[in-house]
């Protein structure tokens, strides 16, 4: 019986631990990568502001090949949104809320239970005969714990599909 009783305290106090570390974490997060591609932003802006062809370079769409997508909004640009659902990749959706032609795309993701969205940005910037791509996403997990626990270690998760995506649009972008 004690050794029951001791297990449930050091259960217990590892519980308050968690808790407690977990309010003492940032609310906000980001993550930030970029990439050189030999191309100019004329001809990698239509593979980012379009939802449809996402499915040629994200990390995302690649992973589950039973995504199910549902489109809505414009083809491109600003109200071109899709949602999905996916085992694998969890269920969310994106919405393309801002866009300067050739120049950048911004983005609302959700996924469901994580909480508030995180915006994001696919800036491109031309250098030389090349263009830079920057793919950019904030966040904040006020208000939700669990959300809390991951903010801390997105840059770690999210980071490498970011720069894997990066790479499939460097591949896609610099095909003649």
């Amino acid at each position: 019986m004690k050794i029951l009783k001791r297990m449930l305290i050091a259960l217990l106090c590892l519980i308050g631990f968690i808790i407690a570390l977990a309010y003492l974490m940032p609310n906000h997060y980001g993550v930030i990568r970029s990439i050189e591609i030999q191309a100019r932003p004329e001809k990698i802006y239509p593979l980012i502001a379009s939802p449809k062809e996402w499915k040629k370079w994200s990390v995302w769409n690649q992973r589950d090949p039973n995504l199910a997508i549902l489109f809505s909004g414009p083809e491109s640009g600003a109200g071109a949104a899709w949602d999905w659902k996916s085992e694998s990749q969890g269920n969310g959706g994106m919405k393309l809320t801002t866009v300067a032609a050739n120049q950048v795309v911004n983005y609302e993701l959700h996924f469901e239970g994580m909480g508030k969205p995180s915006n994001g940005a696919l800036t491109l910037e031309p250098e030389g005969s090349s263009t830079k791509v920057t793919w950019s996403m904030v966040g904040s997990s006020e208000g939700n714990f669990m959300m809390k626990l991951f903010a801390p270690f997105m840059d770690k998760m999210v980071g490498p599909d970011f720069e894997d995506g990066l790479k499939n649009l460097k591949t896609v972008a610099e095909k003649p």
